[in-house]
């Protein structure tokens, strides 16, 4: 569990700072490529994603760039482990806290999770790399590659209530996110790639699509309310996913009819 939360005055920076552009690089508010109908047919739309320059991620403590895997076979859910009960205005200070904590007091290379979800279902562009590239994360040991780790800001234990904007939140990360064919609601074989996993090194895991990280790991991790939401997330995600298809049809269809 992370420190309680450092209070921050002023309140988070306008989304109207954020550089609209697609580019494999950190720090800006991307937008899908021109080709996306084409390559991401079944995807969900891009959500609006808070940049780390937005979030004043401290670039000065960041060990190493990102680095690469295949495209999103599964989506692990996190919590960060601070009270749940914390102003919106103060996301990007609890980021931040983040950050610190997994760079400087674990060593790793830059934050571990791919994104992050405040309270008020804000979505915050985690580990740098690019938004829309398949950046390997430090989220969920043995199952890092081909996967996305999103943590919401919180605890999140038995008996609290879930936000609905942090259900819908996480849910249309993963219906963008996850690879063109992929079911939020169905299963995926991963390979494990570390022995500190639930799963010994070398052993195929059955997981579901959209997963909690006490499914891989030995943690109670997302809390146990964010956790009963999953099956909801993965139904959201699922519908969402068949509306962008359905949209996608209907495009077609209407190109295909004008002469």
């Amino acid at each position: 569990m992370w420190p309680h939360r450092i209070w921050l005055g002023a309140a988070v920076l306008p989304l109207a700072l954020l550089v609209p552009r697609d580019a494999p690089v950190p720090h800006v508010l991307a937008e899908p490529p021109p080709t996306a109908a084409r390559t991401r047919a079944v995807a969900a739309p891009q959500p609006v994603i808070v940049s780390r320059a937005a979030w004043h991620a401290d670039e000065s403590i960041v060990r190493e760039r990102a680095a690469y895997t295949g495209a999103v076979r599964a989506v692990f859910v996190h919590h960060t482990g601070e009270t749940s009960d914390y102003d919106c205005a103060e996301a990007p200070e609890l980021i931040r806290n983040v950050e610190e904590a997994h760079i400087k007091g674990r060593g790793w290379d830059d934050i571990g999770y791919n994104f992050l979800v405040d309270r008020c279902g804000t979505i915050y562009e985690g580990r740098a790399g690019g938004i829309t590239r398949s950046v390997r994360g430090a989220h969920t040991t043995g199952f890092n590659a081909d996967s996305v780790g999103i943590a919401v800001l919180g605890d999140y234990r038995d008996g609290e209530k879930v936000p609905a904007p942090v259900v819908r939140a996480l849910a249309t990360l993963a219906a963008w996110k996850l690879r063109p064919g992929e079911d939020p609601r169905g299963k995926v074989r991963l390979r494990s790639t570390n022995d500190a996993s639930r799963y010994p090194e070398g052993e195929v895991a059955v997981l579901n699509v959209i997963s909690g990280h006490r499914d891989t790991y030995q943690t109670r991790c997302p809390g146990q309310a964010l956790y009963d939401e999953l099956p909801e997330i993965r139904s959201m995600a699922a519908a969402m996913r068949a509306a962008a298809g359905r949209e996608g049809r209907a495009d077609t269809e209407d190109a295909g009819n004008t002469h």
